[in-house]
């Protein structure tokens, strides 16, 4: 199984989570690209951070976004997003290469991930944009989301993630995070809920009903309070229960 967090999102000044006590923990690092959050300097070192400790590299995009941080949603056009998520690629993917990385697969970041689960026009040109700068770049997220289905439909290569630490609906989906348990805290639950998922491929809905998920990779949040010791309490649960660790690009 796969551990991903969501790194590399400080700008300037502004630092956001702890990227340095994460990496030890995962073994896939979803990067920001520049435009929902990081800047040149945060993904040079944040690139340079995953390769030493052998982590994978994904470009991280979202929407053009950094006072928002990616968590409104846009009304783009289809030319506007394909241009948008191209840039972010390339930008990842430059800074990757001079410190020795590569970018091994995509993740969608924020109101572009929920939006892209359900809006078509938009999920295609998230997937043209990836295919018109490598068609054999892995795109990791939600399964059964508009975004995955149309990259299969296209012979793209795609992988599921899973999260401990959501709430789901019983359709699989995610609850939205302005709901009430859009979000569990507990790092005893969460490291629970990651077995189970890596182990059984079930995770508990809100309403109590057992969803079936075949999740390649579990995202750890890196930006939310207590995240480092709700990864650590995850790798050691997944480890007791004899689950190997290794990066699914």
């Amino acid at each position: 199984m796969d551990l991903n967090a969501d790194l590399g999102e400080s700008f300037g000044s502004w630092t956001m989570g702890d990227d340095a006590a994460m990496f030890p923990l995962i073994t896939s690092a979803s990067v920001a690209c520049g435009l929902h959050a990081g800047d040149p300097v945060t993904m040079l070192d944040t690139c340079r951070a995953a390769f030493e400790l052998d982590v994978r590299v994904g470009a991280h995009v979202g929407y053009p976004d950094l006072p928002g941080f990616g968590l409104r949603s846009i009304d783009m056009t289809f030319d506007d997003l394909f241009g948008a998520v191209l840039y972010q690629l390339g930008a990842l993917d430059g800074v990757a290469h001079a410190v020795g990385a590569s970018v091994d697969f995509v993740k969608v970041h924020g109101a572009l991930y929920e939006r892209t689960m359900h809006d078509a026009e938009q999920a295609s040109a998230v997937v043209a944009a990836i295919q018109a700068y490598d068609p054999g770049l892995p795109i990791l997220g939600l399964q059964g989301s508009a975004l995955l289905s149309i990259a299969a439909e296209a012979g793209h290569p795609v992988f599921h993630e899973a999260f401990a630490d959501r709430g789901y609906l019983p359709d699989g989906s995610l609850l939205p995070r302005t709901a009430d348990g859009a979000l569990l805290e507990d790092p005893r639950e969460i490291a629970e809920r990651a077995v189970r998922l890596a182990v059984h491929g079930e995770v508990e809905a809100v309403d109590g009903t057992v969803v079936r998920l075949q999740p390649h990779s579990i995202c750890v949040h890196g930006d939310t309070p207590g995240s480092v010791e709700t990864a650590a309490a995850i790798r050691k649960a997944l480890e007791a229960a004899g689950v190997e660790l290794e990066p699914f690009a």
